[in-house]
């Protein structure tokens, strides 16, 4: 009798099943790796919350670290693919309309201050919010806002922050000289309750998924979008804003961290092609596995001793990025 084959699931399904996948395996990894390594029957007892030193370790500190470093993943990465699609250009990343320097300006000032906790993040988000503003505020104008002025504002912006945050550290105290570098860099180890990250991941994804088509459109200009009936202007605004407050709510939860935003939606591109209704999901998993991954490390290969996560996605971010590039050179030939 003649066999059939057995129908398989679409290609960009099994890649958003793979990459679910792999975010549940690098929250296990997060969890069963650290100073003290639990082995599985460990982190099982930890995780029925057993009687025992594993199961204070996985609530009360990794689990939470865990899933603040996915948050902060997913939020960049969000953020990263809608940058991208809202200035298009392909280097864009979360940081580049100056989001991150006002962020950092506003943190370090309170630290310089002597204020610490909570006040820090909530000084970064009051950062963050200021630079959003006056960026749109600069490049609104009362001339047309096109994506090349938005992006010259954004970059003389954060070169402005850049000057202000290099005066900070050069008046600050020796002291707290290695908090305020250590939370430009990014650091998860102070990072306030993780369930308002996944809450504003959670609401980002929801925000930017009816907008997937309208960004399709866009992807091939703006006059393209309007020929075909997308109300160009308010999607921008729309992008623009949504796209900021996923930015300032990662740095609140961690400070500066690098190269997630802008090698993922390059990666998931690859994968999973131009398709923003499958592109943002996707780089919602894949950001939030590779921060999950990269602070595992961070605090685990010199334990106790801690590295600032932000290196790590770097050196990371670096080789993978030169090798995209060098990829899609080939392409082009």
């Amino acid at each position: 009798m003649p066999t059939h084959p057995r129908p398989t699931a679409p290609r960009p399904l099994r890649v958003l099943l793979a990459l679910a996948a792999l975010a549940l395996a690098s929250l296990v990894f997060a969890l069963a790796q650290g100073s003290v390594a639990l082995g599985p029957a460990e982190l099982w007892n930890g995780l029925r919350g057993a009687p025992g030193l594993a199961a204070g370790v996985i609530w009360e500190l990794r689990l939470p670290r865990a899933v603040a470093a996915f948050a902060t993943g997913g939020l960049l990465a969000l953020a990263g693919a809608l940058m991208q699609v809202l200035l298009r250009n392909p280097l864009a990343d979360p940081y580049v309309l100056g989001v991150s320097g006002g962020a950092a300006a506003g943190a370090l000032s309170l630290m310089l201050l002597g204020v610490g906790g909570l006040w820090i993040n909530a000084g970064a988000g009051a950062g963050a919010l200021a630079s959003m503003l006056l960026v749109f505020g600069l490049a609104h104008g009362r001339g047309a806002w096109t994506p090349l002025r938005l992006l010259l504002t954004g970059v003389i912006v954060a070169a402005g922050w850049g000057a202000l945050i290099t005066l900070l550290l050069a008046l600050a105290p020796d002291r707290q000289l290695r908090g305020m570098l250590f939370w430009l860099m990014g650091d998860l180890a102070a990072a306030p309750a993780p369930g308002g990250g996944l809450v504003a991941l959670a609401l980002g994804l929801a925000a930017s998924l009816p907008l997937a088509r309208a960004l399709n459109v866009l992807a091939h200009g703006e006059l393209t979008a309007a020929s075909l009936g997308v109300a160009v202007r308010p999607l921008r605004l729309a992008v623009y804003a949504l796209a900021s407050l996923l930015a300032g709510a990662a740095v609140t939860l961690a400070g500066s961290v690098g190269f997630v935003g802008l090698v993922i939606p390059h990666l998931l591109r690859l994968a999973l092609g131009a398709d923003h209704r499958l592109l943002l999901p996707g780089c919602v998993l894949a950001g939030g596995t590779l921060l999950t991954v990269a602070d595992t490390l961070a605090r685990s290969l010199i334990a106790p001793q801690q590295l600032p996560v932000g290196a790590i996605t770097a050196l990371l971010g670096v080789p993978l990025f030169l090798y995209l590039l060098h990829g899609s050179r080939r392409d082009d030939d």
